[in-house]
């Protein structure tokens, strides 16, 4: 993280960044400064793009929609959220979120609860760079074992098909 002006404060334009396609994670609040209580991420999400349907089994995850729309899919349950909504992503239960926009990119501020995904974003991060694209599922699988990260690609085919989607 860049060096703050406060120990406290992490001004809008602090923070690394990195992606993983069409969707971007900008570091905010590190579990380091919480004592693992949270993490604060940002994704700036492209449009049409979306994250693999995934289960966490180690944390709940809260987003705050800032700009553009942003579709969600938890259990069954299936929606979209803007501007000013939040959105509770509950550990245990598959979810998935997207762009359904064919021009405008949308900004999420997620919580991590407790902090520690954020190295998994890190390290995927890395994958992405070092493959030059979406890594091969086999060199990434390890890496989801780790962070007890479950992937639902049996959603894809459906999510695709309804909402001309690709995975960011």
């Amino acid at each position: 993280m860049a060096p703050a002006t406060h120990p406290y404060l992490i001004r809008a334009n602090e923070g690394e960044s990195t992606t993983l396609g069409g969707v971007g994670v900008d570091f905010k609040v590190p579990g380091s400064l919480t004592g693992g209580r949270l993490a604060i991420v940002e994704h700036p999400v492209a449009p049409r793009a979306m994250v693999p349907p995934h289960v966490h089994r180690q944390e709940d995850e809260l987003s705050f929609i800032v700009s553009g729309r942003i579709g969600v899919r938890i259990g069954d349950d299936e929606f979209e959220a803007g501007p000013g909504d939040y959105v509770w992503k509950p550990r245990d239960i598959p979810h998935v979120f997207w762009n359904p926009s064919m021009d405008d990119p949308a900004r999420i501020v997620e919580l991590l609860l407790p902090a520690d995904f954020e190295r998994y974003f890190v390290q995927m991060g890395r994958l992405f760079t070092e493959a030059g694209g979406r890594p091969d599922p086999a060199a990434s699988a390890p890496l989801a074992g780790q962070f007890a990260l479950e992937f639902r690609m049996d959603w894809l085919p459906d999510l695709l098909a309804r909402h001309g989607i690709s995975l960011g």
